[in-house]
């Protein structure tokens, strides 16, 4: 059986989040993925606290955001997040969609590589442990 690689989030804008054309500044996207990335991790028991305790930092090294359409106050949104590579880095594919219809509003990706934290070198496989907690090991 294939492990469950996502999560998904609701979540509504504060009004704080807009800029002054009343729509969400694009650099609050980023927020919402990371909400919805920390979901996931966390179902899986590999969220940040347990990477560092694990001895590897994950940084996040790229990030592309392709926006569709603009999120509005008040405007119910869904943040999908999923693990689509996991071998070299850990690839994680985001779907922003209105909650309401569906529509999408927001497609994203993020890469984060691991980095021994004692000898701060780069990992070129990632650990075991990711494997572990992903439940992937011989996939």
């Amino acid at each position: 059986m294939k492990p469950e690689l996502w999560a998904e989030v609701e979540l509504t804008p504060a009004f704080h989040d807009l800029d002054p054309m009343d729509i969400v500044w694009h650099g609050n996207y980023v927020k919402y993925l990371e909400i919805a990335r920390s979901t996931l991790l966390g179902r899986l028991d590999y969220d940040y606290p347990q990477m560092r305790d694990s001895g590897y930092a994950w940084p996040v090294v790229d990030m592309r955001l392709k926006y569709v359409r603009p999120i509005v106050f008040g405007q119910r949104i869904r943040v999908r997040a999923e693990i689509t590579e996991w071998q070299n880095r850990l690839r994680l594919d985001y779907l922003i969609t209105d909650a309401a219809s569906g529509q999408k509003l927001n497609k994203a990706y993020t890469i984060q590589v691991a980095v021994e934290m004692a000898s701060q070198e780069l990992q070129y496989v990632c650990p075991p442990v990711l494997w572990q907690k992903l439940g992937v090991e011989g996939l």
